[in-house]
């Protein structure tokens, strides 16, 4: 089931991040991709926290990317990993080449 949540949203050309709404680098990812405009329907924020399969989906990240830790970001369906990856893409210019490669920015 958190599998098929998990694909069901990171399916197609948008931003997804999976989040626990008091974690740091949660609040970090969230805060730079805020700094992005986002074409509607081009960015989901996910607060896994009150699930009651949030172990489930920690489990199938781990799975599927290699670490069970929150933020997990997700560039149409490629993880780019969590908050300090994400604001090391947008220091570097590279996130918005990312973003604007799957046409999700305005």
């Amino acid at each position: 089931m958190a599998q098929q949540f998990v694909q069901t949203k990171i399916k197609g050309d948008k931003v997804v991040l999976f989040i626990k709404p008091t974690c740091s680098f949660c609040i970090t990812a969230k805060d730079v991709l805020s700094k992005y405009k986002f074409k509607p329907g081009h960015f989901e924020c996910i607060d896994i926290s009150g699930r009651g399969d949030m172990d489930n989906l920690q489990d199938y990240f781990r799975e599927l990317t290699g670490a069970r830790t929150v933020p997990r970001v997700f560039i149409g369906e490629e993880c780019v990993g969590g908050g300090s990856d994400v604001a090391a893409l947008h220091k570097s210019g590279k996130l918005e080449k990312m973003l604007q490669s799957i046409g999700a920015l305005q």
